[in-house]
């Protein structure tokens, strides 16, 4: 044995290749163990195996091999070099590892090998370099003195790496991302070519789109955003294991997941992977949380190509970062379809705004005790190339673009500005005027310049209102647009908070940014009169408002009953079909001539005569409305 080791020894310090090293122990291990046939393969960085060594096996055999992608159940090398420990398969012609490669299996067979044990080779760091197996010519296991001549051998192995390792640098640089030490493109090019198509379910790709690099970029200089990718990678990299993690673009990372768990269930595994980016990143004089939007695709078994499965998660990708972004989607047929709908609706809406056919209607917001008008919430409606009038419902995908939804609002607030200062002029009190604006419109940064430069009049700027929906405050992450609601009431704007108990933890909201107006979403009307547990709910709503000084306007009034119920619990104001549906500018001042809180002689909305009500009349929503 000591002889061994010193001819081993002298050819690493003289040199000799690592196939070379390999072959003498390989073929040391056939001469002492009879009946035993010895191979050793390495694993690269993005999971795929590569014949190193194999003197006794047929080089068609060795050379089939190159470039098979490990997993869980990969005959015996392929898997012990996915799990990071020796596998012994006693019987290669019926062992479930091996019978999903039924050519490869045939090979081994027809050479007399009935068995295998393999070992892997890993580093300090818990990297799997190679694996190191013996095939036998009957079925068993490895013996004791097997067992202790492949230790051995395996810490010359390591040494005998570790050399190799320093002269082929420059070739590994060649694969990995010199930033971040992540395998790059060209692996993960490589990885992905010799993935199997044909086995629904076996593997996925995570992609991992980075939202703030810019942002952190313009912000603290490249050097910060050097340091995001960095980190980001490295806890990727420690995530991914036993799977390979990549980076393929600037701000673009991907897992390829073939753990079975992972598998199982991808949205956990996203959520897994935005608890490993959540901490921040610490700097001297401020922090740094990684933000990410995510879109995976699993082998469905027909793709003719594993570069279709790579569309597909970059689909998945694209589309969440447009719908949700910072949070995750995986792909489902259909994706397609829903894109291509979405980017009609934004080609639909800009022609609209060009155009001039974008216009805003008005549903009356009245007090529950006298039924007379106290403001209006204006609804953005399209005029279409044959003259429908359409709601914001058949347009909604398109403002999810922020550009889109930046020209829609600047639009909107002209539109509003112009109308409230006719009224006025006319001596017609319309009391406030609510606009809906979106968290793509507060992300800008550009909202309060736009109200600066439009409603330069302070007389329209007090009687305006923004609604945010709640779900503004639950977006994964979104501190900015809390900050920039913050700044916009800070300047006077007053704000209302827009179909509130629908979200999550919905009165911590309230701690975290007082509004002026709440507005309990029409779901729980819906449940009135008859509704004990909505009533209790809504009473609670309206006591905590008052004691936070907001008023409480219920949405979606459609009965008379419903209005009166709400009046008893303490209910303000009410919006809904009961009152009034959307109407155009003419009809709602007529509305408001006649029943204005602020007319000594106004009566009750609901007692309008015939002609009012057909002007107010519209054809009712088949779905919940949807307002910009």
């Amino acid at each position: 044995m000591l002889k061994f080791k010193v001819a081993i020894l002298e050819l690493i310090a003289k040199g000799a290749s690592l196939a070379e090293v390999m072959d003498h122990i390989c073929l040391q291990i056939e001469a002492r163990f009879q009946g035993v046939v010895c191979s050793v393969l390495t694993v690269d960085r993005s999971g795929t195996v590569r014949s190193l060594s194999a003197p006794s096996l047929s080089e068609a055999y060795s050379r089939s091999l190159d470039n098979l992608a490990i997993g869980p159940n990969v005959g015996s090398c392929g898997t012990a070099a996915y799990i990071g420990q020796p596998v012994a398969v006693t019987d290669i012609a019926t062992d479930p590892r091996w019978t999903p490669f039924p050519a490869f299996q045939q090979a081994v067979l027809a050479q007399g090998l009935k068995a295998c044990w393999s070992s892997p080779l890993v580093d300090a760091s818990g990297i799997v370099l190679a694996t190191f197996a013996l095939y036998f010519r009957e079925p068993r296991g490895p013996t004791d003195e097997e067992r202790q001549m492949v230790d051995i051998c395996l810490h010359l192995s390591d040494l005998a790496f570790a050399r190799h390792q320093r002269v082929t640098d420059r070739e590994h640089r060649a694969n990995t991302d010199a930033l971040t030490r992540l395998p790059n493109r060209g692996s993960f090019a490589r990885a992905l070519a010799h993935l199997n198509c044909e086995e629904p379910g076996s593997w996925a790709l995570l992609v991992i789109d980075l939202d703030n690099l810019k942002t952190i970029n313009d912000t603290f200089g490249h050097s910060a955003g050097d340091r995001l990718l960095q980190e980001v990678a490295s806890r990727l990299a420690r995530f991914a294991i036993p799977d390979s993690a990549f980076r393929i673009g600037g701000d673009e990372f991907v897992i390829l997941i073939k753990d079975p768990e992972r598998l199982r269930d991808l949205t956990r595994t996203a959520h897994a992977v935005y608890d490993v980016l959540a901490p921040p990143i610490d700097f001297k004089l401020f922090s740094i949380v990684p933000e990410a939007t995510m879109g995976a695709a699993v082998v469905a078994g027909g793709e003719n190509s594993p570069n279709l499965v790579h569309r597909y998660a970059d689909l998945a990708l694209y589309h969440a970062k447009e719908t949700n972004r910072g949070g995750f989607m995986r792909y489902r047929p259909g994706i397609d379809t829903r894109m291509a709908a979405r980017l009609s609706s934004i080609e639909s809406l800009d022609a609209a705004l060009k155009e001039g056919r974008i216009d805003a209607w008005y549903q009356p917001i009245v007090r529950l005790d006298d039924q007379r008008i106290v403001g209006l919430e204006a609804l953005c409606r399209m005029t279409s190339p044959t003259g429908d009038i359409l709601s914001a419902a058949t347009f909604a995908e398109a403002t999810s673009d922020a550009r889109i939804a930046s020209v829609l609002t600047h639009r909107m607030f002209s539109v509003v500005c112009d109308d409230m200062r006719s009224w006025l002029n006319l001596g017609i009190d319309f009391g406030h005027v609510s606009v809906n604006v979106t968290a793509v419109d507060l992300r800008g940064g550009r909202l309060q310049a736009a109200l600066n430069e439009i409603f330069v009049d302070d007389s329209l700027f007090d009687r305006l209102v923004l609604e945010v929906t709640e779900t503004v405050y639950i977006g994964h992450r979104d501190r900015p647009v809390i900050d920039a609601v913050t700044a916009l009431r800070e300047n006077g704007v007053r704000i209302a908070l827009d179909d509130f108990g629908t979200g999550f933890a919905s009165l911590t909201h309230l701690l975290d940014l007082p509004v002026d107006f709440i507005k309990i979403d029409q779901s729980f009307t819906a449940r009135l009169p008859e509704d004990d547990v909505s009533g209790t709910i809504i009473a609670g709503l309206v006591a905590i408002a008052r004691k936070l000084g907001a008023a409480v306007t219920a949405e979606g009034v459609e009965t008379a009953e419903q209005a009166a119920r709400l009046r008893k619990l303490g209910c303000e104001l009410g919006q809904g079909f009961h009152f009034s549906r959307g109407v155009d500018r003419g009809a709602v001042a007529h509305l408001l001539m006649r029943h204005a809180a602020t007319n000594p002689h106004g009566i009750p909305l609901t007692a309008q005569p015939t002609s009012a009500r057909r002007a107010a009349a519209a054809p009712r929503p088949a779905q919940r409305r949807q307002r910009i």
